[in-house]
């Protein structure tokens, strides 16, 4: 399943997030700090949704109320809900 999810109150544009079978296969992050978005995209893979929304879930970034990672999960999680 590929979610599309556009961010908000963040540096990123689009994430994009491949799950098979409950884990993340791929994130794809258009935007953004590169290095680091693609070390954090490097670290899902594999991981289990439930997993990657514990470990992100409000994270901050700067004095913002969120970051990518966190917005990572609210896409995840927004998943969850709309596939339980």
């Amino acid at each position: 399943m590929k979610i599309t999810y556009r961010p908000r109150g963040v540096c990123s544009r689009l994430m994009e997030i491949e799950v098979e079978d409950g884990k993340i296969a791929s994130v794809s992050v258009t935007g953004g700090c590169d290095g680091n978005l693609k070390g954090i995209s490097s670290l899902l893979k594999g991981m289990a949704v439930d997993e990657a929304i514990r470990r992100m879930q409000g994270i901050r970034c700067g004095g913002k109320a969120t970051s990518c990672p966190d917005q990572l999960a609210i896409a995840l999680s927004q998943y969850q809900r709309e596939h339980a």
